[in-house]
């Protein structure tokens, strides 16, 4: 019998690094299936979007716990990316103005809930490009952030 809601939650003692260790495993498996979507059918493309997406949200996750941000309130952002990058940009990430535009857009289109369960509106999602140029850019920033920078306190 579990004595806390702190203690039921999966992953709630991981650290900043093990979560970007995590990230980094998604963004390996987003790149392994980048190429297997068709071009003539946008939902073949939703894997790719479902594990970079995840990939971006552990990232965000991982600098907001580096800056001492607790894993509740993270939980409590669900998966809204914009809400999450506002954060991470105020504990200090700075990413360029389309990677902003870009998580915004990809918040407002709900793309991580229509890349798992909705694939009439796989068209309406970001290009893999574009996908891609953004976890790449999460990625590096925050991992170097996390890796070179001792969490405050």
């Amino acid at each position: 019998m579990q004595t806390s809601a702190v203690t039921s939650n999966p992953g709630h003692r991981a650290t900043a690094g093990e979560i970007r260790s995590l990230a980094d495993d998604y963004r390996l498996a987003a790149a392994a299936v980048a190429n297997c979507g068709r071009r003539d059918v946008p939902s073949s493309r939703s894997p790719y979007r479902m594990l970079a997406l995840h990939a971006v949200e552990l990232y965000l996750n991982a600098l907001l716990l580096h800056r001492c941000r607790s894993p509740e309130a993270i939980r409590g952002l669900q998966h809204d990316l914009a809400s999450r990058m506002e954060m991470a940009v105020a504990a200090g990430l700075v990413l360029r103005v389309r990677t902003v535009a870009h998580l915004r857009a990809v918040a407002a289109r709900r793309e991580y809930l229509t890349s798992r369960y909705a694939p009439d509106r796989a068209g309406e999602a970001s290009e893999p490009t574009r996908m891609a140029a953004t976890l790449e850019e999460v990625a590096s920033k925050v991992s170097s952030i996390v890796a070179a920078q001792p969490p405050p306190g």
